[in-house]
């Protein structure tokens, strides 16, 4: 390889496509099937259960109540929930992380500018 520059050009066997025009007779697309590596792997149509149905068959076995079991609705009330910030909440926790990370920033300079002498 020379960064670039031109090779000689190799000479390449290459087949012809096996096509035609029109459509291939019953007993042609018979043969060609049966002449594939793959026949006697893919005839059969398999259709197995997918990950949403199992999820849906497990959120269904969940949602039905299981006999001598009790459900605490009183828990679940009393549970606080997550709050969000408001605007002004979100600005100022905002510009205190850049500042802060400004200031950090400064700091780990000098002090490795001091160490290493470079300042």
């Amino acid at each position: 390889d020379l960064e670039g520059a031109p090779s000689v050009v190799e000479k390449t066997l290459v087949c012809p496509p096996e096509s035609r025009i029109g459509p291939a007779t019953g007993e042609e697309r018979t043969q060609i099937l049966h002449a594939s590596l793959l026949y006697g792997r893919y005839e059969k149509a398999v259709d197995r259960e997918s990950a949403y149905e199992m999820l849906q068959k497990r959120a269904q076995e969940m949602s039905v109540e299981k006999p001598g079991v009790e459900s605490k609705p009183e828990a679940k009330a009393n549970k606080p929930g997550r709050r969000t910030d408001t605007m002004l909440e979100s600005f100022a926790k905002s510009t205190a992380r850049a500042v802060g990370s400004s200031l950090g920033r400064r700091i780990v300079r000098g002090i490795l500018g001091s160490l290493l002498g470079r300042r």
